[in-house]
């Protein structure tokens, strides 16, 4: 069984440009919608993210949906206990492979660490 969880200096879910998320208005509340614009870069990565490190500046207190958490995917998502780590691997999938590509050293780090066979 697959289990989610972060792998340091990946960072595709701090590519943040909004035209790559146009269905932010359905699971963020306006409060949270303009925190998320605040932190888009002129080039569409997080503002906080250091590119050079591939870690983020702020991570203790990044914001509530910079989190993978059952709380944060069940309010924004609807996810249940059970859905959490299959949903959330898959939407680390889509943003490495939209990042860094399907065969992309990112996405095997990440397979590897969740336990996904490719």
């Amino acid at each position: 069984m697959a289990t989610w969880q972060c792998v340091k200096t990946c960072g595709a879910c701090c590519f943040l440009a909004p035209d790559e998320r146009p269905d932010l208005e359905s699971y963020l509340d306006p409060d949270q919608l303009a925190l998320y614009l605040s932190m888009v870069g002129e080039d569409g990565w997080c503002i906080h993210y250091n590119k050079g490190d591939r870690l983020c500046a702020i991570y203790p207190e990044r914001p509530t949906f910079c989190r993978v958490t059952f709380s944060t995917f069940e309010t924004m998502f609807g996810v249940t206990a059970d859905q959490l780590d299959d949903f959330a691997i898959d939407c680390c999938q889509e943003h490495i492979a939209d990042i860094y590509g399907d065969e992309s050293p990112e996405m095997e780090r990440f397979n590897r660490a969740v336990g996904v066979d490719e």
